[in-house]
């Protein structure tokens, strides 16, 4: 929480602390002086007075010492204080009561055996009440500021915890950026070594593209039809680099398009089944593009025609590794990559994703 709202909460939380205390000592008050009033020799309603005073003298004394002194010496803890203070304030507060309620030219008190009786009986039950109540608050406030902090840490953790998973998402697309850049310059290189005529009319549509798609490398969530205007842009450039030995074909569910999709998600599988199963078939191969939403559910499929699956030293490749790893901290379990062999050739890739948003 920003500084300026927490100091603009402090006032109306000591306030609120404030009338709490006020009325559990009210309460308390009228808890006793109410049964003390029907014994008190000058009526109920100056045992109520009287206990009332008591109470909010209490209260008063509570608060004072939870402030004052700001330091105090480190063998004395502030509890310690407030307790005692509480406690020596009661009876200091009833002789003060029945000075000031003895009328002028009669007898102090203490020479009055029912005023005397009646001043031990409020001292002796403002001292066993007062104190044991104060240390019952404080264990209250103790209590209560635990769960507070408790409360405070675990949303701090959480806040940790987002802004952690959020950098390393970004530091996942800022891999995926350059990765997906340089293999497509790369092959429009390999168009122009070749000498191809093609080779300038690639390269402007290559402009074209990256213009396009580079904003999207950085956007935290994109949308299914969007993607798919990329990747059909990109089969289109490498048809171009290799028109006899690439075909593709797209099978897209409408419901689909609305949905919500990783940025370059759908672009890191295409992209594979180009770079390893088609470029490296001398005959090429065709790419298949499947997209369905069920429900809640839906399912991205990439087949391709091309070497297959084959053992490196990279795995599944830095692509697919990426985007295993962004699925899995933008969805958790709830997103599961499948990449499998194909019967006599080829590769399929399957992306299994919760159809969160877009229209049903």
């Amino acid at each position: 929480m920003p500084g300026s709202a927490a100091s603009a909460l402090q006032p109306a939380a000591a306030l609120t602390k404030g009338w709490a205390r006020f009325f559990v000592a009210l309460g308390l008050a009228l808890a006793v002086g109410l049964p003390l009033g029907f014994h008190w020799t000058s009526g109920p309603w100056a045992a109520l007075l009287r206990t009332v005073a008591l109470g909010l003298v209490a209260v008063l004394m509570f608060g004072i010492f939870e402030q004052w002194p700001k330091r105090l010496p480190r063998w004395l803890a502030r509890w310690v204080l407030q307790v005692v203070g509480v406690g020596v304030a009661m009876p200091l507060t009833t002789v003060t009561i029945y000075i000031l309620a003895t009328k002028a030219g009669a007898p102090p008190f203490w020479l009055v055996k029912d005023r005397m009786d009646g001043w031990m009986s409020l001292t002796f039950l403002s001292i066993l009440l007062a104190p044991w109540t104060a240390l019952a608050a404080l264990l209250r406030q103790k209590e209560a500021f635990a769960r507070h902090q408790a409360l405070a840490f675990d949303l701090e953790r959480s806040e940790l915890e987002r802004q952690a998973l959020d950098a390393r998402l970004s530091l996942l697309q800022a891999q995926v950026a350059p990765h997906f850049l340089f293999n497509t310059l790369a092959n429009v290189q390999a168009l122009v070594d070749a000498g191809s005529p093609q080779a300038p009319v690639v390269l402007r549509s290559l402009t074209a593209y990256l213009r396009a798609a580079v904003p999207q490398l950085h956007e935290p969530v994109t949308t299914l039809a969007r993607e798919l205007q990329l990747v059909e842009a990109y089969l289109e450039l490498m048809h171009m680099r290799m028109p006899d030995r690439l075909q593709f074909e797209l099978h897209v569910d409408e419901a689909a398009l609305a949905l919500p999709c990783p940025p370059t998600a759908l672009l890191t599988l295409v992209e594979n089944a180009v770079r390893h199963g088609i470029d490296p078939s001398e005959e090429g191969g065709r790419i298949d593009i499947h997209v369905q939403r069920d429900r809640d559910r839906c399912l991205i499929r990439v087949i391709d025609t091309g070497v297959g699956l084959r053992r490196t030293n990279e795995g599944l490749g830095t692509g697919l590794t990426a985007l295993r790893e962004r699925l899995q901290l933008m969805f958790g379990g709830d997103a599961v990559l499948r990449v499998t062999a194909q019967e006599p050739r080829g590769v399929c890739a399957e992306l299994d994703l919760p159809a969160r948003g877009g229209s049903n």
